[in-house]
């Protein structure tokens, strides 16, 4: 016999659904945020996508009788990855969306392990640079320059908009490895960190919106496709999805649960063709294909050994 088990398809069929399930959800977002920027301010969609996110994640705490966190210090710690980790990145995907295709910004959202990596060994000093993830990260960019068609100059309303939507990259990147060393060794569940995030992110954009975009306007004055597109970026994107995530982290582990990452890009590229019409320059999904590998490659996805054989 050998070292390498036949998976268990009742194991399988246990979390490949869910798997799925959230590929498409979140590979959808960027539909809906493409739809929401008809006729919202960029900011105003991320108001309400965090809202009605915010508002999922407590009924699913009062159904499940978890609690919020109660200590001052993770609340404070939440101003940061509130910010970094929800209500920049959803900012800045919805005012790249005005000026680039849905599926480009999917694109652009698979480069957040990426950015992670760096800032995690450099600045939060959570992991150890490899020679694996050093060869990894040189493909992925190599991938981000084949994205911009760097080749083409630089420059236009389009270019800022990958831009934007790199940068909401960025913002993922300072979020996740902050949280993994200021938050994620706390006693509190995700559902619970993840909801209060919401809230707070919530709070920030409630803040900032009026100020920068003025105020809100009322959901009833909105189109049908507008509102439906705010409920699914809020409670399925941001609510919804949360829960399924932690599932399949349970499940079928976090390194497994993670590859979702490979999926997202994928269905962010079909729906915007099926449903919008969009068309991408050759260099675009040539360069997503390298930055998936680099990916891939720094994960560990690709690359690993094989266990040997054994009698």
């Amino acid at each position: 016999m050998t070292a390498d088990l036949t998976p268990d398809r009742a194991a399988l069929r246990s979390w490949l659904p869910g798997f799925l399930a959230l590929g498409v959800i979140w590979g959808s977002s960027f539909l809906f945020i493409k739809v929401g920027v008809t006729e919202l301010h960029p900011l105003h969609l991320t108001l309400y996508r965090v809202a009605t996110g915010a508002v999922t994640l407590l009924v699913v705490l009062a159904v499940l009788r978890d609690r919020l966190p109660r200590e001052p210090r993770v609340w404070a710690h939440l101003l940061v990855v509130a910010a970094f980790g929800v209500a920049i990145p959803f900012t800045l995907f919805g005012f790249g969306e005005q000026r680039v295709e849905s599926m480009l910004a999917g694109i652009w959202n698979a480069t957040t392990p990426l950015i992670v990596l760096p800032l995690a060994v450099l600045v939060f000093r959570t992991e150890r640079l490899t020679a694996r993830r050093a060869v990894g990260l040189a493909l992925g960019f190599a991938g981000v320059l084949v994205v911009l068609g760097v080749w083409e100059g630089v420059g236009g309303s389009h270019f800022t908009g990958q831009l934007m939507c790199l940068g909401a990259a960025a913002c993922y990147g300072v979020a996740i490895p902050y949280q993994k060393k200021f938050i994620a060794g706390s006693a509190y569940s995700g559902l619970s960190l993840s909801a209060a995030q919401l809230l707070v992110a919530t709070a920030q954009l409630a803040v900032v919106a009026p100020l920068v975009a003025g105020a809100p306007p009322v959901p009833t004055g909105l189109s049908p496709r507008v509102v439906a597109s705010v409920l699914a970026l809020g409670a399925l994107g941001t609510g919804l999805a949360f829960v399924i995530n932690l599932r399949n982290i349970r499940i079928a582990g976090a390194s497994t649960a993670s590859t979702v990452t490979y999926l997202i890009p994928v269905f962010a590229v079909l729906v915007g063709a099926v449903v919008l019409g969009e068309r991408m320059n050759w260099h675009q999904p040539v360069g997503a294909l390298i930055v998936l590998v680099g990916v891939a490659v720094a994960q560990g996805v690709l690359g690993r050994r094989r266990p040997r054989s054994v009698v």
